[in-house]
């Protein structure tokens, strides 16, 4: 699979997953659900401030932030991420995200092929509905990005 479209972070991940069998896959998921980082405590107290993803079968709350760049190079997009510890599949999912995607900028994030997620090659280790589900997240994500780049009227 081609993976030169995607940014450096995300193809290192899906190299990774296309590298390994399917059952190894479904364990690197695994680690991604125990890498995925606790949300800050401003957003902790604020649940109204992240947006849930309803397409996920669990209960998945993700929200973006652009840092200003004092260098003049593009603003760097920040991603938070709220699931559940006994949802790994979407955890898992969601930590793939933060982790390839995390600290890109708002064109980099908007470049990445909405199916970018059939690419981990767990179609077949994972319901149709999951798959559905970090879709609906990336898809989720970069309309965020998209809204949040555009000019402020």
């Amino acid at each position: 699979m081609n993976t030169h479209a995607l940014p450096a972070p995300l193809a290192e991940i899906v190299d990774d997953f296309q590298a390994l069998t399917e059952p190894e896959r479904l364990q690197l998921l695994l680690e991604f659900s125990q890498g995925l980082p606790e949300l800050p405590d401003r957003l902790k107290d604020h649940p109204e401030l992240l947006e849930q993803v309803v397409e996920c079968q669990s209960p998945l709350f993700l929200t973006i932030e652009t840092e200003k760049n004092d260098a003049g190079s593009p603003d760097s997009v920040r991603l938070y991420f709220k699931a559940p510890k006994e949802a790994p599949t979407t955890r898992g999912f969601a930590g793939v995200l933060h982790e390839g995607l995390d600290g890109l900028t708002a064109t980099e994030i908007l470049a990445v092929p909405d199916d970018m997620p059939e690419l981990l090659g767990l179609t077949r280790a994972i319901t149709p509905l999951r798959m559905r589900g970090m879709t609906a997240m990336l898809g989720r994500i970069k309309r965020k990005v998209a809204a949040s780049a555009a000019p402020k009227a």
